[in-house]
């Protein structure tokens, strides 16, 4: 029988010695599958659900063969979202801790690129980003592939969803005709084995079960008429309470009424989709990952790539006509051994794509009546966090010690009052228990903070439209 420990692989010593520093002793499946080829220097084609653990597959792959001594970009990653590309360079930097001097860059549009120009002048050896932002870079004559020994395409059946096909096949032809060509895909669209055939050569083909554990995920579906279903995302939110949940909507517009519905009922929802702008983008999602907003309505393609580590809830509000898509969704839910709930509601017209559901599962999908998701009891529907928006960033040498010295001190809180601080290029948000946050806001704004005075704001999530 094969062997899962990482310590079974031709790995160097220094990476096998920070990977069970890291805790990482036995491989996961997509691992156990895809290492044995990705070392042996075979072109891959591989599809896994989200949090597979595919990210450390290639990044392992990248870093054995990387040359630390040879300032050229030797791993090029390409990702479909900024949120996904920085996740995917934050894995990497941790998995070449132990190995010295490996910079990894990201390259994604939302941000300057003065900054991004500098770090490349500087000499890279991995670039991790979005192909809008990498073709800017290679237009500019900034970025050079020509030494790239191994090309990663991250989530590609996205990239293609999201039309960047031209753009992928572009930076393609920038890098060498002799390099590793890795292809991690949630599903395997035409398009997708139109990508590896123009590109890849031999490619060794795996798929991992895309089935969740069912002790892990519990699945319930409603039974819904067309009108009344927003109504019912509200009562299931009433009934189970969950801290965190992604509803998914297939479209913008839905997504937009039923976040409408939600705060109409006293629910803080947010609306994620695809032609929001960069910033109000990245502050969704800080307000959704810092608890300062319980739920977030979102399309599959703008949901893609997000790194939210604890999800107590998916709801399918649209069941898709895509299965394993389907799959994609719930498996959000129930990570890191914590238990998960996935809501699926139905109208007549979808049955057909729930019998597609229960044929790929091999299993029957369990009915509840939604007359039984009565409210467990008349509890606040308000978040537990409100977030401070700080008109200072890293630009200004902001760093979360300042600001949680500053809160504890001159504002008086406590650290448990202080949530997650995300600290971006000109802005900072800090979550703050909402019980005091107009106090500490109130302090904050009328001292300093590092001897400075920063413009600051407490953000309403339903300001957003």
């Amino acid at each position: 029988m094969t062997s899962s420990a990482f310590s079974s692989l031709p790995l160097s010593p220094a990476l096998l010695t920070n990977l069970e520093s890291l805790g990482y002793h036995h491989m996961t499946a997509i691992q156990a599958q895809s290492l044995p080829p990705i070392l042996a220097l075979r072109d891959l084609i591989a599809q896994a659900k989200t949090g597979s653990g595919k990210t450390a597959a290639f990044g392992l792959g990248i870093l054995q063969k990387l040359n630390p001594a040879w300032f050229a970009i030797q791993g090029l990653v390409m990702c479909p979202t900024r949120e996904l590309a920085d996740q995917v360079a934050n894995e990497l930097r941790r998995l070449a801790r132990m190995t010295e001097n490996v910079k990894v860059v990201v390259l994604c549009g939302g941000t300057p690129m003065r900054p991004q120009i500098a770090s490349l002048e500087f000499g890279a050896h991995i670039v991790v980003g979005t192909p809008g932002r990498i073709l800017d870079h290679l237009a500019r004559k900034t970025l050079d592939l020509s030494k790239v020994q191994t090309l990663v395409l991250d989530e590609a059946d996205r990239m293609v969803d999201m039309g960047f096909y031209e753009d992928m096949a572009s930076i393609i032809s920038a890098c060498p005709k002799r390099r590793q060509t890795l292809l991690f895909s949630a599903t395997y669209p035409d398009d997708i084995r139109r990508v590896s055939a123009e590109f890849m050569q031999d490619a060794v083909e795996i798929k991992v079960e895309s089935q969740h554990n069912e002790a892990q995920i519990e699945q319930r579906f409603y039974a819904v008429d067309h009108d009344g279903r927003d109504a019912a995302v509200a009562t299931l939110l009433r009934h189970f309470r969950p801290a965190s949940t992604i509803a998914f909507c297939n479209t913008k517009v839905h997504c937009r009424e039923l976040v409408a519905e939600l705060r109409a009922q006293g629910f803080s929802a947010l609306a994620l989709y695809g032609d929001l702008e960069q910033r109000e983008r990245d502050e969704i999602l800080v307000l959704f990952a810092n608890r300062s907003c319980p739920v977030l309505v979102a399309t599959d393609v703008a949901a893609r790539g997000l790194d939210i580590q604890s999800l107590s809830a998916v709801i399918n509000v649209d069941v898709s006509k895509d299965t394993e898509v389907h799959i994609h969704r719930i498996g959000r839910t129930g990570r890191g051994g914590e238990h998960g709930l996935a809501l699926s509601l139905c109208t007549p017209n979808e049955k057909k794509w729930v019998r597609l559901i229960e044929e790929y599962q091999q299993a029957p999908v369990q009915w509840h009546d939604l007359c039984d998701a009565a409210p467990v009891s008349d509890h606040d529907l308000q978040a537990p966090m409100v977030t401070l928006c700080i008109m200072g960033g890293k630009k200004d040498k902001m760093r979360p010690g300042d600001l949680l010295g500053a809160l504890t001190g001159d504002a008086g809180l406590t650290k448990d009052q202080v949530g997650k601080i995300n600290v971006f290029e000109f802005v900072t948000y800090v979550a703050l228990d909402r019980h005091v946050a107009f106090e500490a806001y109130s302090k904050l704004s009328n001292g300093t903070i590092k001897g400075r005075n920063f413009k600051m704001r407490l953000i309403d999530p339903n300001e957003y439209q």
